[in-house]
């Protein structure tokens, strides 16, 4: 590096990063620095130019953010090599070692939950973290705090700007250890009294439940049609028990993948206001344009709004977003700082650079179009049954076919190696259940072997146990 700076940066208009950046652009370019070349630390190089150490440490970011620069931990800054930048469109099998069991072809294919192709993030987050792991912003020695967590909330409000949340301030958001925590965390600063009551749709995520019972709160199903939550049973059953809340996920439905229509949001949110009770809304599996305002929209002193980034880049870093409803963010803030102090600094500083990374839409497209892959390949061979399905969204609904019941159909997809959840997994333990399991895209396994294990489902759905008579 000696013979490309001189002993300060020439006397020239503009910010001093950007010179360093292009300076240092230009001579990769011109081979003057070869792949693997180390870079000064940021402090010297900063002394030989006469500016900052800031300065310096901005310019290797955006260079790092680029591509063209990766850090070593704990072994400095290097020029990258181009070859090894790009992760990789084709999914990875992750699940030969974690899922071995007793299947045809050696291992099963997870249906539990949605896996995620890396299409770029995990290299992103790679660099990212050595990134931070070399100069950490928030530093290792400090608790987390309200201020240190500024950077990463206003990286979350730009995040959320495409949700349907109405006007939303980085004050009014909280960061939590993944979706499921931010659930915990709302019903903690909601829930009053010695049995409060809880309502969730008759099929719906298992975590509201969890989370509830876990302050011994009741949970009450209310029956459901195919646009929704029946208003009329909602009205009586708030009414009724006396609810505090109502947890619901509107735009894409777990497990259905049924979305509400706005007429019937209005007439939830007008049962809200009579009543008196909260909303909840989870917003996580929502990959694409949202079709109608959010609760959140609609009734903003009233709703509470949960989405995570475990089913749009990794379930692994487990960052939740939760946004308060007007007024009530102290309350949801007291249950974080008193529950775990908050999110981890690290965490802090790795969502602070993530969520705005420049490279993320790109990357959340490519992932898009590798799930609806998946998902074209689950219509195709199932599509003769009752399938609901959207894409984008990682997962399918599939009603049985006459002949064979839910748990039944789950042990014999198990014997073949594969493993689904049943709609059991879904409703409360009172309530009737169809028969029915949901699909969910695992592109952690190649296409060809997702397609040979539906193809044994379907195998499975042509020749039920129950054979009825006609």
């Amino acid at each position: 590096m000696g013979t490309i700076w001189p002993s300060a940066l020439p006397d020239a208009k503009g910010p001093k990063y950007k010179m360093v950046a292009a300076t240092i652009r230009k001579a990769i370019e011109n081979k003057d620095l070869e792949v693997g070349a180390k870079l000064p630390p940021v402090r010297e190089l900063a002394y030989t130019l006469s500016i900052t150490p800031g300065t310096v440490a901005r310019a290797y970011t955006i260079l790092t953010d680029e591509g063209l620069l990766e850090a070593g931990v704990g072994r400095g800054t290097f020029v990258a090599d181009p070859q090894t930048q790009n992760d990789g469109f084709a999914p990875i099998e992750v699940d030969v070692i974690a899922h071995n069991s007793n299947a045809n072809n050696g291992y099963a294919v997870n249906m539990f939950s949605p896996h995620l192709p890396s299409v770029g993030q995990a290299q992103l987050i790679r660099r990212l973290l050595a990134q931070i792991a070399q100069d950490p912003p928030s530093g290792l020695m400090h608790y987390p705090s309200r201020a240190g967590a500024l950077p990463a909330r206003q990286a979350a409000l730009k995040w959320l700007s495409q949700a349907p949340l109405g006007r939303v301030s980085e004050e009014e958001i909280v960061l939590t250890n993944g979706g499921q925590n931010a659930i915990s965390m709302i019903l903690q600063a909601i829930l009053r009294g010695r049995r409060p009551v809880v309502l969730v749709e008759e099929l719906s995520y298992p975590g509201f439940r969890r989370a509830a019972e876990l302050l011994r709160a009741e949970v009450v199903p209310v029956p459901m049609d195919d646009h929704g939550v029946i208003p009329e049973a909602l009205d009586a059953l708030a009414r009724q028990h006396e609810a505090q809340v109502f947890c619901t996920s509107p735009e894409v439905h777990n497990p259905t993948t049924l979305f509400t229509p706005l007429d019937r949001r209005e007439a939830v949110v007008a049962i809200a206001r009579k009543r008196g009770f909260f909303l909840l809304e989870d917003d996580c599996y929502r990959h694409m344009p949202a079709q109608a305002p959010g609760y959140r929209m609609l009734a903003p002193d009233r709703t509470w709004f949960v989405t995570s980034i475990s089913k749009s880049i990794t379930p692994a870093l487990r960052i939740g977003i939760a946004v308060a409803p007007e007024g009530q963010v102290a309350d949801l803030r007291r249950a974080v700082e008193h529950g775990f102090f908050g999110l981890a600094t690290p965490l802090l500083d790795l969502s602070a650079v993530l969520l705005g990374h420049p490279q993320l839409p790109q990357m959340l497209d490519a992932l898009q179009q590798v799930t609806g892959d998946y998902i074209k390949a689950a219509v195709n061979i199932l599509g003769s049954y009752s399938l609901n399905w959207r894409h984008p969204v990682p997962f399918l609904w599939l009603t049985l076919p006459p002949g064979w019941r839910a748990a039944s159909f789950c042990q014999a997809a198990e014997a073949q190696g594969i493993q689904i959840r049943s709609a059991e997994e879904y409703a409360c333990r009172t309530s009737r259940t169809p028969h029915a399991v949901r699909l969910a895209v695992n592109a952690g396994v190649t296409l060809a072997t997702y397609e040979a294990a539906l193809m044994r489902l379907r195998h499975l759905l042509d020749n039920p146990p129950e054979r009825l008579s006609v």
